[in-house]
Formats: structure tokens, sequence, C-alpha cells
């Protein structure tokens, strides 16, 4: 997630990251468990204090955490654990005990750890190739951007795994955030965006402000140092800067997305929709511990410079709460409705009329009894109404379309969004059947059959 950590171990950053969501037991891998004895423990225990004390961010809360350890280890509270998967995750249960802290963690991997050691001890050359592959891997990906779209109603979505290097994903991402630059609203997806690199993060917060913003600051302890961050002065590209801005959060949203997130909030920047965040604003170093585990240590600690203080253990709290699946249609028609009341004219007011109620119908599923639906069927002109499996069908020339209600008389056609159906009753009869298009054309046919 952060400038520190874009060396040759970069590449544990995201892995930490959803390590810190998914629970300890993501380090786990199919592997055969290992017994440990009594000393096996006590040299673990002293390993995990020394490089706590040495490395976490928060020195006072490093030496409790030793307290807290050595206290469960000298009361017998391991003695049970014969297994070094079992004793691991409860010694990361009790790190993260006393130091409420998501991306810290303890487990047993010694494919990670060997993994972690050939990486830290391989030549420039290695380093290099390595780095290399993993850039490969992270373009296949497209740099974790799934969906650029622009949707009815000139509202833009952004759908992104993670926050890539500004210096490898920066032009990806900006070809996304250019794409949006003329849309009147913008919805950023992160509900699965487990974190990434902050120059990344910077970069994308850069698109939505005209003028210069105080983004975050990162305090280091070894370093005794705080890098800030702020929007950067110039950027490639037209920029959305002043189209509504809603952000999409789950409880994965993780890390860096969280960072995005925390920004936008306290800079007032965006309205947030979707679930409260995973809860992790340190930046972690992987270290290997007695040759076959690995803790994850936050080394340093964001400081946001309007609240004073970060959202570890808390997370990030949306301003509308719905469940995270919700949250799309929410933020969609949230969107709608506030550019709704701002629209000047009444054609843009018509358009975004005809977004509103399918995006209500979609929200509140409409259903019209049988019976009625039977008192449709019919021909009007070159218009034909059956109904087939309780379902409205409607032919003109060429293919027939399925009809799902969105008012007892108004039907949208399966396939085309710019086009519904209204049937007119008149003293309880239908009389016509009249074709309605999103520019507010409208093509009455009378009932003949």
């Amino acid at each position: 997630m952060y400038k520190a950590l874009r060396t040759a171990a970069r590449w544990i950053l995201f892995l930490g990251a959803l390590a810190a969501v998914s629970g300890p037991g993501l380090f786990g891998q199919d592997v055969k468990d290992m017994a440990l004895d009594a000393s096996q423990k006590q040299a673990i225990v002293d390993e995990v204090s020394k490089l706590l004390n040495e490395k976490y961010i928060f020195p006072e809360t490093a030496k409790k955490i030793e307290d807290q350890i050595r206290t469960r280890l000298k009361s017998g509270a391991y003695d049970k654990l014969g297994g070094a998967r079992e004793f691991a995750q409860t010694l990361s249960q009790d790190l993260l005990s006393v130091g409420k802290d998501k991306h810290m963690g303890f487990a047993y991997a010694p494919e990670r750890a060997a993994e972690l050691k050939r990486r830290t001890s391989q030549s420039e050359d290695e380093a290099r190739a390595a780095r290399e592959r993993q850039l490969a891997a992270e373009k296949r990906d497209n740099f974790g951007f799934r969906k650029v779209e622009r949707l009815p109603g000139n509202v833009g979505y952004l759908d992104f795994g993670f926050f890539g290097a500004a210096d490898e994903a920066g032009p990806t991402m900006i070809a996304a955030l250019n794409f949006l630059a003329y849309c009147d609203a913008v919805i950023v997806d992160l509900r699965q965006n487990g974190g990434g690199d902050t120059t990344g993060i910077q970069l994308m917060c850069s698109y939505f402000f005209s003028e210069p913003k105080h983004l975050n600051d990162i305090l280091y302890r070894d370093e005794e140092k705080t890098e800030n961050y702020w929007t950067l002065p110039y950027v490639p590209g037209p920029k959305p800067a002043n189209a509504d801005l809603y952000i999409l959060t789950s409880s994965r949203t993780f890390s860096g997305a969280e960072e995005f997130s925390y920004n936008m909030k306290n800079l007032k920047r965006a309205t947030q929709i979707g679930e409260t965040t995973g809860g992790g604003a340190h930046p972690t170093e992987a270290m290997i511990v007695q040759d076959k585990f690995i803790l994850r240590v936050p080394f340093a600690r964001a400081v946001n410079p309007v609240s004073k203080t970060n959202w570890e253990g808390t997370g990030v709290v949306p301003d509308i709460q719905v469940p995270a699946a919700q949250a799309f249609d929410r933020a969609y028609q949230l969107a709608i409705e506030k550019l709704a009341a701002k629209a000047a004219g009444p054609e843009k007011k018509s358009e975004y009329d005809w977004i509103l109620v399918g995006l209500k119908a979609k929200a509140n599923p409409v259903r019209v009894d049988e019976k009625i639906l039977k008192t449709y069927v019919g021909t009007y002109g070159d218009r034909k109404i059956t109904l087939e499996s309780g379902a409205l069908q409607y032919q003109r020339t060429g293919p027939r379309y399925r009809l799902t209600p969105i008012g007892p008389t108004l039907f949208a056609v399966e396939g085309l969004d710019n086009f519904r159906l209204e049937f007119v009753v008149k003293n309880g009869k239908t009389v016509e059947l009249v074709g309605l298009y999103d520019d507010g054309e409208r093509q009455p046919s009378a009932r003949t059959k």
C-alpha cells in the first residue's frame, strides 16, 4: 500500500491486505502440519516479541503484546496446542486481542516463508526478473480494472480490484478516468477492492478535484518521518472533477481502498454507500519467524489531515448503510434523483424520470394478475401481444420480446432499454397500445382485434 514497500518484497503488501480481511488462516496452505515442543514455542514467542518491539508502529502496544503472550506461554495456555498451525492461529488471535490491529497477524506458512526467503536473498537480476513476471501478471489482469462504462443518464461506473502503482498502472487508470471525464456523476465500486499502492490512490484522487487537496500522511516508526500526500498538480487528459461522486463499499473493502474512501469522506467529496469497511490502516511488513512462520508487522500508520487519525479497527462507515449487494442500485438511483432535481429543461428531466421508473420497479418489482394480463392480449395494428407461461410477449416484425411489468399498465421490453409499452384502458377495456421512447416520442396503436 505504501511507498516504503515498493521493493523486491512489495508483493507481500496486497497479500497481507487480503490476509487481514480473510483472517489469519489465509497463509495456511495444504501442507503437512508440524509438531511443536515447549522449546520451539518458547523460541517463537521470543522472536515474535523481539520483532514487534523493534518494528511495530506503537512501541507501548508492542510491549503489552509481549507481556500477554509471555504470560499465556508461562501459564500453560499453549501447552495443549501441539500442531504448528493451531499454535500459530491461537498466537495470532492473542496478538490481535491486544493490538486490535487488523494488519497484524501470525501464521504457519512454510511455503510462503520459503518464497519470502528466496525473494529477499535473490540477486539483482533475479529480483528484476521476478518483478517483470509480477508486472506481466498485473498487465494480464488489466491492473485490476474490470469495468468502466457510461450508464444511462450520463452516470459513469468504475469497478476495479486494487490500486496499482502509478508508474505501472497509471496509463490504464488514466484511460478509465478520461473516459469518465464528462459524466455528470461517477460511481466507484470498491466492494471487492483489497488495497494497493498509495501512488495509485494519489493519482485517482487527483482526478476528482480541481484544486490542490491534502489527502493523507504516513508516519513511520523506524525513520521517524512523515510522508505527506497531496493531489497531483497535473494529471493527463480531462477529469471528472465536478461530477457527483459515489463510492461503493463492503466489509471486504480494505487497506488502500479504505484510504481512498477515507480521503474522500473527510474532504466531503463523495457519498459512500454500502457496508462498513474492513478497518486496516497500517502498512505492513512480512517477516520470517523460526524458518516456517510469517509475522505481519505494521511499521507505519496513516494520519488523515482532517480527522488527525485513521480507520484502523473501525473501518470507514458509509453515509448510507445497505448490504453490499444492494449498494450499486441504491447509488445509481440516488445519482439519478440528484441529477433530476437540478435538471434544466423538460427533456433532461424526462430522461431522468424514464430511468427512475425502471430503477424503482427493479427495487420493488411490480406484479400484475394473470387475469389482467389476458385483457391486454390482442392485435394493435401491426403489433401483436400474446401470453405465454404467465408473461406477455410483444412482436411487431421479427423477434418476439418478453414484457416485464413496471406499472399496472406499463411494461419494459426485454433487451430494449429505450423502448416501453403502455396499455390504455377505458371503461374496463383495453383500447390502445402506446410505444414509448426514452426521448419522449409516443407511437399509439389502436386495438384492432
